[in-house]
């Protein structure tokens, strides 16, 4: 599964140290006026701090034309020109602890291992592109987005996780299908698919299952808003013209700054220093991935 949506649908390609990683966005509508400086300070926000130090030059391939979406799918294609093969090169047969190398090898027979190719954060670039065109389209209609980050407690010497807090308001009443279809069921698997995401909530989450009834319930105003918004937004899986409010907790980074033990292919351990490029905490960089995958599910619906 290399696409996501069904009305604005994203396909996605490359490898962590490929070539070069892309994507093709179809279903964007004709005659959206595409601001690539909004697209380039995206991509900044994802790239702000990485020890990776690409450019993130874009390409646009095909779909627009001045600026502006013709209807036709829109290829795009960014190098990888800062890309490390070769500081992978001792895991050609060990499997990382906490990474896909592992389950990719036991369900395909084979992996990338330089860097986790396709399991990379790396492909999220992509996502970042994709989505800023989408919050144009949501803009559009005054529909925006926010996201807070909450860090876990820096460790010395050690990886850390958090948290990414996003809302989104301006939506209209009505987002969403009944049953298989709910409006915070497609934004968990929009976020519970962005590398190192563990846990997703909604509203008041996990802590509304130690609340009674009387205290969960969102009471109605008179013009149909609720005094409180401990659902998040959503009732029945359809937006309720609240704002829509949710979480995504991402793990600690797996790739250690000291030894760890790696697992391999034979079933023998062997201690050794990971090799590459790794953040100590990924949460800062992976709210405008949040911000992305929110945008494309939006955008979706309202397509």
């Amino acid at each position: 599964m290399n696409t996501f949506g069904e009305k604005f649908r994203l396909t996605t390609y490359g490898e962590s140290h490929g070539p070069a990683v892309g994507g093709i966005i179809d279903g964007c509508p004709a005659g959206i006026a595409v601001d690539l400086d909004a697209i380039r300070r995206d991509l900044a926000r994802r790239r702000n701090g990485a020890p990776r130090q690409e450019e993130d030059d874009i390409q646009f391939l095909s779909g627009l034309r001045d600026g502006i979406t013709l209807g036709t799918p829109i290829a795009f294609e960014i190098p990888n020109r800062d890309a490390h093969p070769d500081d992978y090169a001792n895991l050609e047969h060990l499997f990382r602890p906490g990474h896909a190398d592992f389950t990719y090898f036991k369900k395909y027979g084979l992996r990338e291992y330089r860097g986790s190719g396709r399991a990379s954060a790396r492909e999220t670039v992509v996502r970042v592109v994709a989505g800023s065109l989408a919050k144009q389209l949501l803009n559009g209609i005054a529909i925006s987005t926010s996201v807070h980050v909450d860090p876990a407690a820096e460790q010395s010497g050690d990886t850390y996780g958090g948290t990414v807090q996003c809302t989104v308001t301006g939506l209209p009443i009505g987002l969403g299908e009944p049953i298989f279809g709910k409006l915070n069921a497609h934004l968990a698997f929009a976020m519970l698919s962005i590398p190192s995401a563990i846990g997703f909530e909604m509203g008041s989450g996990f802590s509304t299952a130690q609340m009674t009834g009387s205290e969960y319930i969102d009471r109605w105003n008179p013009d149909g808003s609720t005094r409180t918004n401990h659902c998040g937004g959503v009732q029945g899986g359809i937006s309720n013209g609240m704002p829509v409010e949710f979480r995504v907790a991402f793990h600690p980074v797996v790739s250690l700054p000291h030894p760890v033990e790696c697992l391999h292919e034979d079933g023998s351990l062997h201690t050794l220093t990971i090799g590459g490029r790794h953040d100590l905490c990924q949460v800062y960089r992976a709210a405008v991935v949040v911000e992305a995958m929110t945008a494309l599910t939006l955008a979706n619906y309202l397509l």
